[in-house]
């Protein structure tokens, strides 16, 4: 809290501390959401410290008015801060002035006045299997040592092959290792699922293992950097990208997309909606809803593609197109 302590009263600081304190222990939240929440936070009274001209202390949190929340809100989009970002931020504010409130240390209902920057509801983008595949395949083609070409297809093979989320691949154990038929996962929230495990992702993780010349203690991270730190989603994200080009992949190709592939091949192989839920972690069925959307988008150009009658409801580039229709009360030439 040390930003904080710099920018706000130390009251503020303490209250900080207790209401991240309060998210970790009553709400179980993860060691990511805090850091995010915590900077949210911080830049929240950065700006005010800008916008009132000294630190902020709490008769000033419960001075502000919807004007002075709303010149934030407009200061972040200027800055170039997008919707998804600034409803997170804005979502971190208003848990901290309810927490402010329960502990009688400031009620202010200004910000529950704010609404919600509306957000555009996209699809997730999912790639083909081949080129899912194909991603897999070409991890070791990659002008890297041998060993970083393994670790960086078994990362692939756990994002693809099981559904992780980028961090929770990065935060498996070398005890996690070998892989078994399952793997005990523990996702967003900090809530634990079962993931099956396939038999090539697992000697994928094997080989990888193998190959690693660190020898690490069980409890250091299972995926290791060029120096035997953690590795770092940076440098995933950039192997992807390197990737690109050479697969002819397109933009929306980064390692969460793989994810995304996981669940929406499963789909189109007949899985049940409600068990790629679970496999996925997903809190609320509707978020895993979205991909239902992305099936019959491919349905639907499959059908334009093969059905006779799809065919014929429009000409193709070779198709003769019909003679136009005369107009009211003339008739057509002869031909």
């Amino acid at each position: 809290m040390k930003r904080i302590e710099w920018i706000a009263a130390p009251e503020i600081g303490r209250a900080a501390q207790s209401w991240l304190d309060w998210l970790e222990g009553e709400r179980r939240a993860s060691p990511r959401t805090l850091e995010a929440y915590g900077r949210d936070l911080a830049i929240f009274l950065a700006f005010l410290a800008r916008h009132h001209g000294g630190p902020a202390d709490l008769a000033a949190l419960a001075a502000l008015k919807t004007v002075d929340l709303r010149a934030f809100l407009a200061a972040r989009a200027r800055e170039g801060v997008g919707k998804v970002s600034v409803a997170r931020q804005l979502s971190a504010l208003r848990g901290f002035f309810r927490h402010l409130d329960r502990r009688g240390l400031v009620h202010n209902p200004a910000i529950r006045a704010l609404r919600t920057p509306r957000q555009p509801k996209s699809l997730p983008k999912a790639l083909s299997a081949d080129d899912a595949l194909s991603t897999l395949d070409s991890a070791g083609v990659i002008d890297q040592e041998p060993w970083m070409d393994a670790r960086d297809r078994a990362l692939f093979g756990l994002l693809y092959g099981a559904g992780l989320r980028l961090g929770e691949a990065l935060g498996l154990r070398q005890s996690d290792a070998p892989l078994a038929d399952t793997l005990a996962i523990t996702g967003k929230g900090n809530k634990t699922r079962l993931v099956p495990i396939l038999p090539q992702v697992a000697t994928m993780v094997a080989e990888y293992r193998a190959l690693c010349p660190f020898k690490p203690s069980p409890e250091a991270p299972l995926f290791l950097g060029a120096r035997g730190g953690p590795l770092n989603p940076g440098v995933v994200q950039r192997q992807i990208r390197r990737l690109r080009p050479m697969l002819g992949l397109p933009e929306s190709a980064t390692p969460h997309a793989l994810r995304h592939s996981f669940a929406t091949h499963l789909l189109a192989g007949g899985a049940d909606l409600r068990g790629i839920q679970e496999l996925l972690g997903h809190a609320s069925l509707s978020t895993t809803q979205r991909y239902t959307a992305i099936d019959a988008e491919r349905l639907s150009r499959a059908y334009r593609a093969a059905h006779p009658r799809a065919q014929g409801a429009a000409p193709g580039p070779t198709d003769p197109a019909p003679p136009p229709r005369p107009a009211k009360g003339k008739r057509a030439p002869k031909r």
